[in-house]
């Protein structure tokens, strides 16, 4: 890996895995829940410095959060931002290794 800014790691906070996200990263997709404030290009900057692979483009989405009741208690899920990083043909990332 090559050095990097800590500002980075503040830009992505976790690689969602979900059966969508998995079936995704088969088509070079890798999907990120990133900060609320975060733009393409600071998520583009973070992903190519951090896991050294070149970014051909970055979508991004905000998932609401949804009212729950566990166990007959209420609660609230948290709104995310997620952001879904096309990486170039050759270029792969295992978010499970980090590699």
């Amino acid at each position: 890996m090559s050095t990097s800014d800590p500002r980075h790691y503040d830009v992505l906070i976790s690689p969602v895995i979900t059966e969508k996200a998995t079936m995704a990263s088969e088509h070079s997709k890798v999907v990120f829940k990133v900060a609320r404030t975060a733009t393409k290009p600071q998520i583009k900057e973070a992903v190519e410095k951090l896991f050294d692979v070149k970014v051909k483009s970055v979508n991004t989405l905000i998932r609401k959060g949804k009212q729950k009741v566990f166990k007959g208690m209420r609660g609230e899920q948290q709104s995310t931002k997620r952001a879904i990083v096309t990486l170039e043909d050759g270029q792969r990332i295992d978010v499970t290794t980090g590699l």
